[in-house]
């Protein structure tokens, strides 16, 4: 969900919405327009890009009316505006117009960092909408849209979930909404499957999963499934290397309950029992040559060879026969 900042009332004068991920931008913009129609069901909306906000177009669209109308202005991108237009915008934080809410949507970084400061420094009301790059990024995602719903999901089922779908946040929003909707009760690692079947079959966690068993024709039937559905290489590349690093963490950590191993480790306590029942097999030696063989397929896949399918194929095979080193087969 956004990150807010202390002031959380979405009817401040101005709201500043920093980051790239659009369904958080939109749902910022959203909860604006909802808290203005909740308190005057007429408000006028108006949701502008950054080109067509043109010098001149903010004083004309905040200029005193009649009929004193509450009024919500959108300009996304703001990042984007002309000079003229960023002095016209900065001119108006100085004096902001009652019943009127300026929301502005900023990518954040350097470009535009002027009337970034300027809002801030006006006491803007900011809400946070980063790119969700990291997995454990998206599987927080999915429990906050659970809780916000009102439902319970296991662990599992929220890993699946985002194992399944991938990182496009609007599709994983939908999903839990799906999901909370169809199912009663709670909502399980089987719900989730029988619901996005061909998808979780087709991620790259199930291969990485099937490779670190030992498991080497159902890896690479995963696998050409994945490839033949458009998961990208480098995102297979990158779960078979997490699932080969979790062996070898847990395999070089004391023992302990999961619990204690998850904060020890960085994993998740479930995670920890599937680790444990996978790396049965492995040996030091075995980590050590899958990681190498991974990391020559990322090369492959990355531009250093001419058929990244059979780099991932090798990788797969060589991680799938180091699972099995320890039994000497």
């Amino acid at each position: 969900m956004p990150r807010k900042t202390a002031n959380d009332d979405p009817l401040a004068p101005l709201t500043l919405a920093v980051g790239q991920e659009d369904l958080l931008l939109d749902r910022a913009v959203q909860q604006v327009v909802a808290a203005a129609r909740a308190a005057d069901a007429d408000t006028d909306v108006r949701d502008l890009t950054s080109d067509q906000l043109q010098p001149g177009t903010l004083a004309e669209l905040t200029s005193p009316s009649l009929f004193a109308e509450r009024k919500v202005v959108v300009v996304r991108d703001t990042q984007d505006l002309s000079a003229d237009s960023v002095k016209d915008v900065k001119a108006y934080l100085g004096s902001p117009v009652e019943e009127i809410t300026l929301v502005l949507l900023h990518a954040g970084g350097a470009k535009g960092k002027g009337l970034l400061d300027a809002a801030r420094k006006a006491g803007a009301r900011e809400v946070a909408c980063p790119k969700m790059t990291k997995p454990a990024d998206r599987l927080a995602f999915v429990r906050s849209e659970f809780r916000a719903l009102g439902r319970s999901a296991t662990p599992e089922a929220s890993q699946t979930l985002v194992d399944a779908i991938g990182s496009d946040l609007r599709e994983l929003a939908s999903a839990v909404t799906q999901l909370a909707a169809d199912v009663e009760g709670n909502i399980d690692e089987a719900v989730v499957g029988r619901y996005y079947t061909g998808r979780a079959e087709a991620s790259s966690f199930t291969v990485a999963d099937r490779a670190v068993e030992g498991r080497t024709a159902e890896a690479l039937e995963a696998l050409r499934w994945s490839l033949s559905t458009g998961v990208a290489p480098v995102l297979l590349t990158s779960a078979l290397a997490q699932g080969v690093r979790a062996i070898g963490k847990l395999s070089s950590a004391r023992g302990g309950r999961p619990a204690d191993l998850a904060r020890e480790l960085g994993m998740p306590p479930w995670k920890i029992d599937r680790v444990r029942q996978q790396m049965r097999g492995w040996s030091p030696d075995g980590v050590a040559t899958a990681l190498r063989a991974v990391a020559a397929a990322d090369a492959g896949v990355k531009g250093g060879g001419d058929d990244p399918e059979y780099a991932l194929e090798k990788a797969v095979v060589a991680v799938a026969t180091a699972a099995r080193s320890r039994q000497g087969r």
